[in-house]
């Protein structure tokens, strides 16, 4: 398959990666330092599955210079959604299939204006991976998993081939049978962890054993559950209790990316994160104090961050 990574960071450099080592023909785009590492040495990736280094067919900050392609997958974080929009269309032919692997639950309704419902798929992924440094990634954990499925959250043939390649990748790849609640109980269980442990500034072991922060992060999942209800999703009647549950695997000393971004001063995914709770909520009449807290906490934070960013850029 000739397929694009749009955003070839952690995520999306991983399984660029992958997918290139397999034999197929990946397009990466990324930026900056990471772009010049990539074109000069190609990239790297260390991992517990074994080490190794790709050369991708491509690399570019253009995707007009990549052109059409089967399968676009969308790695980059939320708040550079409008980025994606505005460049994705040299990308895409009438067949291709565009899977957003973002850690919100409407990553494809942004990306629908630029792509169409006959191009937009879903998409989640579960792993732990970072750009170690320029040309780098470094996977930390969980074994890698992703599901996809069309926008009616069916399979076809161009889903069904995107599936065989990532498992011929090495990646346990599936179309569940509903997409969608997959997206929520992956939603309830980060959204969760990175609205509340940035909201304590501890990692997720302290957060989980103190009894009051414990239970703010189960009101958290309740209030997802309610909100997913609300809008017709079907997640499973213990959807709290699974979240729970999975929050006490993580390493203790865990923090998510909205946290960190948070404690260094960069601009996060709090909008699409906390803040989608409280907008969507609002949408089906389903209140959301947790959340609604939880965001006008960590507010201020984020709008200096992104006025630091934004004076920044036009500063160069």
């Amino acid at each position: 398959m000739k397929i694009a990574i749009y955003g070839a960071g952690g995520v999306g450099g991983y399984y660029g990666a992958v997918l290139a080592r397999a034999g197929h023909e990946v397009a990466l785009i990324a930026r900056g330092a990471h772009l010049a590492a990539i074109r000069d040495s190609g990239l790297s990736v260390r991992s517990p599955r074994g080490d190794f280094r790709v050369r991708p067919a491509a690399a570019t900050d253009d995707p007009r210079a990549i052109g059409p392609v089967d399968a676009v997958v969308v790695a980059v974080k939320s708040i550079h959604l409008p980025a994606v929009r505005n460049g994705i269309g040299p990308l895409m032919d009438p067949a291709t299939l565009v899977v957003p692997l973002l850690n919100g639950v409407d990553a494809h309704e942004w990306l629908l204006p630029a792509v169409g419902r006959e191009r937009m798929g879903k998409g989640l992924t579960r792993i732990i991976s970072e750009v170690a440094a320029p040309g780098r990634i470094r996977h930390v954990g969980i074994d890698p998993y992703l599901a996809l499925a069309e926008w009616d959250g069916g399979r076809s043939e161009r889903v069904d081939r995107l599936v065989i390649a990532l498992r011929e990748a090495g990646v346990e790849a599936e179309v569940p049978p509903d997409i969608d609640a997959a997206l929520w109980m992956k939603f309830l269980l980060v959204c969760s962890l990175g609205g509340v442990g940035a909201a304590c500034r501890l990692p997720i072991g302290a957060v989980r054993s103190t009894p009051a922060s414990r239970d703010l992060l189960r009101r958290a999942m309740e209030e997802i559950a309610e909100v997913a209800a609300g809008r017709g999703i079907s997640l499973p009647d213990n959807a709290v209790a699974r979240g729970m549950a999975l929050a006490d695997t993580f390493p203790a000393e865990g923090t998510s990316s909205l946290q960190r971004d948070l404690e260094d001063g960069l601009p996060s995914e709090l909008d699409a994160w906390t803040g989608a709770v409280v907008r969507l909520g609002a949408t089906v009449a389903v209140p959301t104090p947790v959340h609604s807290f939880v965001h006008a906490v960590l507010l201020p934070g984020e709008l200096r961050a992104r006025a630091a960013a934004e004076a920044e850029t036009q500063g160069r």
